[in-house]
């Protein structure tokens, strides 16, 4: 990965990050704590996970194992009800911890080797991981939101029924897109 690569893993973030956060601002206060099913997380819980992911992962993260002897990781799964100032205190303290280390990285790092639970992963692999963790996660709260907010969602990408005018204002009309019948 070079440093233009990493660049645009930062910006990809932040999409993900500011996905969550609309995703969070469509529920209400009460809705942050319900779980959408038996056996479910509320929005609540999966913040309070990632928070502690995110602490614990990208705390000393060049320096010692990602999973921290201090994290207490069953505890994140309980629901504990925090406010919603609260609930985004956690959001925003997580996400600061995280992009705070990826922006400070050098491009000498990105070859690094880092542990997380012990296992060895180069400082590339450990991103992706977590990348794949979070978007996880913030396709969760997603999907909650929109659960709850029923037939009134808003889409957060393209609306359904709303490809062909995405389209054309992203490419311009479709006629000028087409192919000609000879070229081959």
């Amino acid at each position: 990965m070079n440093i233009i690569d990493f660049h645009n893993v930062i910006f990809q973030l932040r999409s993900y990050k500011k996905l969550g956060e609309t995703a969070l601002e469509r529920l209400t206060d009460e809705q942050l704590h319900e779980e959408p099913g038996p056996g479910s997380n509320s929005v609540s819980v999966i913040v309070r996970h990632l928070h502690g992911n995110m602490l614990s992962r990208w705390t000393d993260f060049l320096e010692s194992d990602g999973e921290k002897p201090w994290r207490r990781r069953d505890e994140e799964f309980e629901e504990d009800r925090p406010t919603r100032e609260e609930l985004m205190r956690r959001w925003n303290e997580g996400w600061d911890c995280f992009l705070s280390v990826l922006l400070g990285l050098k491009e000498s790092d990105l070859e690094r080797t880092v542990r997380i639970r012990g296992e060895q992963h180069t400082v590339i692999e450990a991103i992706h991981r977590q990348i794949m963790h979070y978007s996880y996660h913030i396709g969760q709260l997603v999907y909650i939101s929109k659960w709850f907010t029923g037939h009134k969602w808003e889409s957060l990408s393209i609306p359904r029924g709303g490809s062909g005018e995405f389209n054309r204002k992203m490419v311009g009309s479709s006629s000028t897109n087409q192919p000609k019948p000879d070229a081959q």
